[in-house]
């Protein structure tokens, strides 16, 4: 079976004896049992360097796919992958990667060419949230829960036209019983309801977060660094739902949900996406 690697090039806080900025590239595969990692100096970070090495980390068997959280990283190794027949999937869910990446940047102090900067091994650049365009909003939104069983039965099964749930992200696979109380996000959508499901399948939905402030916000984490402002509010009622759904995400795991209906009459649904911070 062809594994599905999790890749990420980027510079790290190290520099040669010449005093150039070194540039690492780390591979793990999903379970994190495979690991390949090697290192050049900025000048030399190139497509034609990232083609050499990930053929090398192959051995003859290349991956399935590749998959990359960091934007800065995603256009060289897509161009890598293209050359290489390898596909190269835009995504933050890469966990094992990740936390091998937290695992180096505390080897990295004990390297002789520590640059002793401030470092955050994670940090992407985060733009500030976007309005969502007018004329895809519905008719109304609201915070809200359902059980886990109950939304693996409802909206596991029923026909859905566009519906994201990962397996990752299984109630159950999470350890979380089918009783407890999963908080969402549900838009009744009226006649805009397929279009901003639509919408929302093209920006990739990955969490959904209440932000205080004045005006309070909910906030749409979307593709690798994405953030749109899904609605904005100043009813205090709705800011004690906005702190009761942040407060509940911690209590499954941070899973969540985004539904869009066309309205509230619980017979039809037109997108459903399972969510969790990553």
């Amino acid at each position: 079976m062809m594994q599905i690697w999790q890749a990420d090039f980027y510079r790290r806080p190290l520099q040669n004896e010449r005093g150039e900025r070194l540039w690492e590239l780390a591979i793990c595969d999903r379970a994190g049992d495979f690991r390949f990692s090697d290192r050049c100096v900025q000048s030399e970070a190139k497509v034609s360097w990232l083609v050499d090495r990930l053929h090398k980390a192959s051995a003859g068997h290349p991956p399935a796919a590749i998959e990359v959280f960091r934007p800065q990283s995603l256009s060289l190794i897509q161009e890598a992958g293209k050359q290489l027949g390898v596909p190269v999937i835009p995504t933050r869910r890469t966990q094992s990667l990740k936390q091998w990446l937290l695992q180096k940047s505390q080897e990295y102090a004990n390297e002789p060419n520590y640059t002793h900067e401030t470092y955050d091994p994670l940090a992407v650049d985060r733009p500030p949230p976007i309005p969502l365009p007018e004329e895809l909003w519905g008719d109304r939104w609201r915070f809200a829960r359902v059980s886990a069983g109950y939304l693996l039965d409802v909206f596991g099964d029923r026909p859905i036209p566009i519906r994201s749930i990962p397996e990752s992200l299984n109630p159950f696979n999470l350890g979380l019983a089918s009783t407890v109380a999963i908080p969402g996000a549900v838009v009744d959508g009226g006649r805009q309801s397929m279009r901003l499901a639509r919408w929302l399948e093209a920006v990739q939905p990955v969490a959904l977060n209440y932000i205080p402030g004045a005006p309070d916000g909910l906030i749409l984490e979307a593709g690798l660094s994405d953030r749109w402002v899904l609605a904005t509010f100043e009813d205090k009622e709705v800011a004690a739902a906005g702190l009761n759904f942040q407060q509940h995400k911690q209590l499954c795991k941070g899973l969540h949900f985004l539904l869009v209906q066309p309205d509230d009459s619980g017979q039809t649904y037109t997108g459903f996406w399972l969510l969790q911070n990553a």
